[in-house]
């Protein structure tokens, strides 16, 4: 008898906190933190490229685009997904394959490009 009583506190137990560890383990989210090279000069517009259409995208909870104030040329590009199929999905969003099909010429390259699991925060 005590042994079933255990398994049910320990069952209720986990029962309570699972909402705590799956906050604690992003709910499954997506984040890509992404840094772009602009050919010289071309920062602004390349800029202006990726934040065109960007509000219909499935599954996107944030999405944003930051020039670096080390770097003339560079832009920063902040994405959170309810998860990684959504992100991928987008890449074939008729209004992202035009923005890729814009941006190719003006990109002269890529820097770091970390893949995050977001935990929450401020919009999320």
């Amino acid at each position: 008898m005590d042994l079933i009583r255990r398994q049910v506190m320990i069952g209720a137990a986990a029962l309570a906190v699972a909402p705590a560890v799956a906050r604690a383990q992003g709910n499954g989210m997506y984040g890509l933190i992404g840094k772009m090279l602009a050919q010289t000069g071309q920062r602004d517009a390349l800029a202006a490229i990726m934040l065109t259409n960007t509000q219909d995208m499935p599954g996107c909870l944030s999405y944003i685009v930051a020039s670096d104030p080390t770097d003339e040329n560079a832009i920063w590009i902040t994405e959170v997904w309810t998860d990684q199929a959504s992100h991928h999905a987008s890449l074939q969003l008729p209004q992202v394959q035009e923005a890729i099909r814009q941006a190719r010429p003006i990109i002269a390259g890529f820097g770091e490009r970390f893949e995050t699991q977001p935990l929450g925060g401020v919009g999320l």
